[in-house]
């Protein structure tokens, strides 16, 4: 078992490649903190996990809100005595709008569960960490976070700002034992789709382009296989990068 008593924080736990993560962590022995806006999803998940033998723990939070997240760190600790783990999984989409339409409160919305939510999180974790001279950070990223017309203008450029936070982090505390590591999902078969509101043609016309070039999509569980790599001992020289998980979509580019 990779991540035997670890203490892991899953946010958007509640279904798509944040429920693949949760679920495969807790077989690999971690007790796992569920997070997620939709309770009653992290619920069931918690439910399945519990059946199966695993220990987890639900809690509803919503990472646009500082004072979730801060309370979502402290359950962890204060449920299973610290933490080793913490995987900013949650996030949403625009609506492909290109720059000349994107409105500032799309922008702003998009910035605050994709990009500040996960410098919040990472914020809370970083003294537990510390204090410990050990911890793992995994952030999802996309590969609208590296290429350009992948989604909106909104969501590649949040995307973007976790890559550069991902390798900023992972490079200042790379001597206090902490890694901090970001998976790029290519095309992925989650819920994601149904945070899109009032979709721009032009915008989804021109990403098309780029996204009539993958090659599937791609499974839940193998974001999963990429991030039990991450969160365990197997990736102990891999620190302040970017994997891409894409099925070869982006090698393309």
């Amino acid at each position: 078992m990779k991540l035997k008593d670890k203490v892991a924080v899953v946010t958007g736990a509640a279904s798509g490649m944040g429920k693949a993560i949760a679920e495969l962590y807790a077989k690999e022995g971690a007790k796992v903190v569920l997070a997620d806006l939709n309770l009653e999803g992290v619920e069931s998940v918690k439910d399945e996990i519990t059946r199966d033998g695993g220990n987890a723990k639900a809690i509803k939070v919503n990472v646009a809100e500082l004072a979730d997240i801060e309370n979502m760190i402290d359950t962890a600790v204060s449920e299973y005595g610290t933490l080793d783990i913490l995987v900013n999984n949650a996030g949403i989409m625009d609506g492909f709008e290109p720059v000349g339409d994107i409105p500032d409160e799309k922008w702003d919305l998009i910035f605050d569960v994709n990009t500040k939510g996960v410098m919040r999180a990472m914020r809370k974790a970083l003294p537990i960490f510390l204090e410990k001279e050990s911890g793992v950070i995994i952030n999802t990223a996309s590969t609208g976070g590296f290429s350009g017309a992948h989604a909106g203008v909104a969501y590649g450029a949040s995307k973007h700002a976790v890559v550069g936070m991902t390798k900023n982090t992972g490079f200042m505390y790379a001597k206090k034992g902490i890694r901090c590591n970001a998976i790029a999902p290519g095309a992925v078969e989650t819920n994601i789709g149904s945070s899109m509101t009032g979709v721009n043609q032009f915008g989804m016309e021109r990403a098309g382009l780029t996204h009539g070039l993958s090659p599937r999509t791609g499974q839940p569980e193998e974001i999963a296989q990429a991030a039990l790599f991450l969160a365990s001992d197997d990736s102990s020289f891999v620190n302040g990068t970017v994997i891409t998980v894409d099925g070869g979509w982006t090698s393309a580019f």
